[in-house]
């Protein structure tokens, strides 16, 4: 869908009508007097978060992750 530009009178106005646009995928940039002010976009689907264990495979731990590191010595006193 398309962003639509509408003022904030129209927005509180309408906004159950909005609303619904926004649910099925629609944005809105709204405006006070002619100026952007806020954007109204769907959030992010529940589903897309990270899920444990998304990243095997692509994250490498190295066998050395733990070791010290050169020229850290007076700090680990």
């Amino acid at each position: 869908m398309k962003t639509t530009t509408i003022g904030a009178f129209e927005a509180k106005t309408h906004l159950s009508a909005i609303l619904e646009q926004v649910r099925q995928g629609g944005t809105f940039h709204i405006t006070r007097r002619g100026r952007p002010v806020a954007e109204l976009r769907p959030m992010p689907a529940a589903d897309r978060r990270p899920r444990f264990g998304c990243d095997k495979d692509r994250v490498v731990v190295r066998d050395d992750f733990d070791a010290p590191v050169d020229g850290m010595e007076e700090y680990t006193r």
